[in-house]
C-alpha cells in the first residue's frame, strides 16, 4: 500500500478518572482538549488517566488516536448527537483528519513534535461507550464498523502540541492495515491459512493468545461481558 499522507494533528486531549454510570464503574474517557505544548511520556500524555487499568492504559495503550473522519459517519448513523460535535467523543488522546485504519498499519512509526509513536494495536470496543452515547449497541457498531480507533506505544518520548504534524517515519508491515486486522479478529475467523501469517506480526500479548487459542481451539472467545458490560448474559 502507498504511505500513509502527513496529517496535522487537530487535538490532543486527556481526561481524568471519575466514577462511571455502573455500580463500581470509573472511567476517564471524557477526554477535553489541551491547549499549548504537553509531555507525551512511556504512559501516555502527562496528566491523562484511565479508570480501570486492568485493561485500559499502559505501555501498548498509552496513547489512543480516533479519526476525526469518522465522526461525520456517525452523525449519519445517530444523528446530531452534542457529543459528536468536537473531538473527545471516543476518549481518544490524538484527533486528525486523514487519516484512518484502511491506512494505518501495525508497527507503523510516526513522529509527533520530539516523539516517536508506534501503532501497537487497534482499540477494541468495550461497553463503557453505549453508555457514554446512550446507545446500547454502540460498541458493537464501532466493532462492526472497523471504526475503532488504534492505540500507539511510545519509543521516545517527547513534546507536541495541536497543530502540529503527525508525520509516518517508518513502516515494517505494508500489507497489514489495522483494517485487515480489525477483520481477522472481529468477524472471529477461524480458518488458519488466514491466522497464521498474522502470528509473524509483533501482536500484543492478548491478541497473539487469542490467535493461538483459535487455531489450538477451532473456537471462537465470548465478547458479551467486554462488548456489552457486567450482567451480559
Amino acid at each position: 500500500m502507498s504511505v500513509a499522507p502527513t496529517v496535522i494533528v487537530e487535538a490532543l486531549l486527556t481526561g481524568k478518572a471519575r466514577a462511571y454510570t455502573r455500580p463500581g464503574s470509573c472511567s476517564a474517557i471524557d477526554k477535553r482538549p489541551l491547549a499549548g505544548k504537553v509531555r507525551i511520556g512511556e504512559l501516555g500524555i502527562e496528566g491523562d488517566e484511565q479508570g480501570d487499568p486492568r485493561v485500559h492504559g499502559g505501555v501498548d495503550k498509552a496513547v489512543h488516536h480516533y479519526a476525526f473522519d469518522h465522526y461525520a459517519l456517525w452523525r449519519d448513523d445517530l444523528g446530531a448527537l452534542a457529543l459528536l460535535e468536537s473531538p473527545g467523543a471516543f476518549g481518544e488522546n490524538i484527533s486528525t483528519r486523514g487519516l484512518t485504519e484502511a491506512e494505518v498499519c501495525l508497527g507503523d512509526r510516526f513522529a509527533l513534535g520530539d516523539a516517536l509513536l508506534e501503532v501497537s494495536q487497534g482499540r477494541q470496543p468495550c461497553w463503557k461507550l453505549n453508555d457514554r452515547f446512550g446507545v446500547a449497541d454502540m460498541a458493537r457498531r464501532v466493532q462492526a464498523t472497523g471504526r475503532t480507533g488504534w492505540y500507539y506505544r511510545v519509543l521516545r518520548p517527547g513534546t507536541a502540541r495541536a497543530g502540529d504534524v503527525l508525520a509516518l517515519a517508518e513502516r515494517p508491515h505494508p500489507g497489514w492495515t489495522l483494517q485487515r486486522l480489525g477483520e481477522l479478529l472481529s468477524r472471529r475467523v477461524l480458518d488458519p491459512a488466514q491466522l497464521e501469517p498474522a502470528l509473524a506480526l509483533p501482536l500484543v500479548p492478548s491478541h497473539r493468545k487469542l490467535i493461538e487459542r483459535r487455531m489450538e481451539q477451532g473456537a471462537v472467545e465470548d465478547w458479551s461481558r467486554r462488548i456489552d458490560g457486567p450482567g451480559a448474559d
